[in-house]
């Protein structure tokens, strides 16, 4: 009898010790899915491009991560999409490194076909978690929605099972990983679709090197002296409000 205790209880020890096991390093892949016509504007110019691009602009990035460190940037672009060669070239330039341990970021984001290398503290966001779970790539996730920007409302899905505490593009924050994410007010929304716990290239969490660099503010004060002017032609002026926030929001996401 006291060996089928003893079993009993090494037995649960053991599934309730690898029910516990955490992800501390993995690469996570991300589909990308901005509706890009929505982005866009009614007047004929737009609307005539809008005839030539597919409805969705859906491309793939790698969250790659280890020792506290992760690296997220673009990866490939999918058969589905078609889209002029100068609206890829930014998703394909964009990096963000984070070193969530120094709380310190290191961005480089192409703004009008130039590259910009921010170097700044990790961004806090007000997150209120709810309720509501999901399962995403096989983690359990639960909701969760944040503001950016001020205004802008971001709903993700987390797991606690991956500990670092990411997402894609500067978001982060929550108590685990995000593995889903989408943004309304930007049409783009980025769901996990595998994970691979070996790191095939760890050498690529490193942030971008660069003679100048900027912080938030600087580039961002430097970006709407330069675009102060745009924005500003026709008589919908709510429309050039929406286009100029978008603009400035996908600048500094």
């Amino acid at each position: 009898m006291k060996s089928i205790y003893l079993y009993l209880t090494l037995f649960i020890f053991t599934t309730g010790s690898f029910a516990q096991q955490f992800v501390d390093k993995a690469v996570i892949e991300y589909e990308v899915n901005t509706n890009l016509k929505k982005t866009m504007t009614n007047d004929s110019w737009d609307e005539m491009m809008k005839e030539n691009l597919s409805d969705l602009k859906i491309s793939y990035y790698t969250y790659t991560f280890e020792n506290n460190k992760s690296v997220f940037k673009f990866d490939r672009w999918s058969p589905k999409t078609r889209i002029p060669k100068h609206e890829k070239e930014a998703d394909e330039e964009n990096t963000w490194f984070f070193d969530f341990t120094a709380r310190k970021m290191n961005i480089q984001k192409q703004i009008v076909g130039t590259n910009f290398v921010i170097e700044d503290s990790i961004p806090n966001i007000d997150w209120k978690i709810t309720n509501e779970h999901r399962e995403i790539a096989g983690y359990n996730c639960r909701k969760a929605v944040g503001k950016i920007f001020d205004d802008v409302y971001v709903f993700a899905f987390y797991t606690d099972d991956i500990t670092i505490t990411g997402g894609p593009c500067s978001i982060n924050g929550l108590p685990g990983m995000i593995l889903g994410l989408s943004i309304p007010r930007l049409y783009t929304s980025y769901i996990a679709t595998k994970i691979d716990l070996k790191i095939q290239d760890s050498a690529i969490i490193k942030p971008i090197v660069a003679k100048k660099t900027y912080d938030f503010i600087g580039l961002k004060t430097l970006i709407e002296e330069k675009t102060k002017d745009w924005y500003t032609y026709g008589e919908d002026k709510e429309e050039n409000k929406r286009q100029k926030n978008m603009f400035l929001w996908n600048a500094f996401l």
